[in-house]
């Protein structure tokens, strides 16, 4: 009698888990194929921000919507968004702690995922897509904004170097304790926390914002500007009345727009409107 009690209940067990891992792989495969996106919620968002974006491109003197902003309505630029709200709070504290605003921070990370993804496909397709994930980096650019561990280092020097032009503020030397080269690559490629991967970017903003204004051209640092020195460096950081937006190109969609661009067009735009 309890023999076949327990062959019933292992043959329950065994049935429940076959459902749950037959469930499971349906979500997973109907994710992986695009089956569960609702396309007319996505039509009418977009629509709504085709117009807010118009607006802007009006101001700066320009119409040419697909080849200022078709990125907008790539699956990347979807992925990119949804992994960035999930990072809202960090963001915003970072923001709250270090005076540099949550969208200019937020600005600068969307070019690195969004070249990430176009240079990394098959992963993109089978893992970041489907779970709305960003990327962190651990080879030559490190965490979700793509840093370099020898710009942390020289962020960290800046931070504390009160005679550089470079010198952010005060807050910045309790913020960021120097720190040894291990660990500093254990904070810019942690997958779980992103706290330090933003603090560095931050004060890597405020330290190019002290450097323009102490040379006296802080009202020509853009947010295309910031971008495109942020993925340039500090050696391409050289204070003038006339920057140019550029960096690294990336073709989404067909379209090719440098680093900087993506960087300008996004602060500009109305996506993302929680952060200011």
């Amino acid at each position: 009698m309890h023999k076949k009690i327990f062959i019933r209940s292992t043959y329950a067990l065994v049935f429940l888990f076959a459902c749950i891992g037959f469930i499971t792989t349906a979500v997973f495969i109907a994710m992986q194929f695009g089956w569960l996106n609702v396309r007319g919620s996505i039509d009418a968002r977009n629509t709504f921000f085709k117009d807010a974006r118009a607006e802007v491109l009006a101001a700066a003197g320009t119409t040419d919507m697909d080849a200022s902003s078709t990125f907008f309505d790539t699956e990347e630029w979807r992925t990119v968004a949804a992994g960035i709200e999930k990072d809202r709070d960090v963001i915003e504290r970072i923001a709250r702690e270090t005076g540099v605003s949550a969208r200019l921070i937020a600005t600068v990370a969307i070019p690195e995922q969004l070249r990430f993804f176009t240079s990394n496909r098959e992963s993109f397709k089978r893992y970041f897509e489907p779970f709305k994930l960003l990327g962190t980096l651990n080879q030559f650019s490190l965490g979700v904004t793509g840093m370099k561990e020898e710009t942390a280092a020289h962020i960290e020097q800046y931070a504390h170097d009160t005679e550089s032009p470079l010198f952010p503020g005060g807050k910045f030397i309790t913020l960021l304790p120097k720190s040894t080269s291990q660990d500093r690559f254990a904070r810019l490629t942690d997958e779980k926390d992103h706290y330090h991967q933003y603090l560095y970017t931050a004060a890597f903003i405020a330290e190019i914002q002290a450097q323009w204004k102490h040379e006296g051209h802080a009202g020509v640092l853009t947010p295309g500007i910031i971008t495109t020195l942020f993925n340039l460096g500090f050696n391409s950081s050289k204070p003038n009345a006339e920057p140019k937006i550029g960096g690294a190109p990336i073709t989404l969609d067909g379209n090719t727009h440098s680093y900087g661009e993506i960087g300008e067009q996004f602060y500009y735009s109305s996506e993302l409107p929680f952060f200011k």
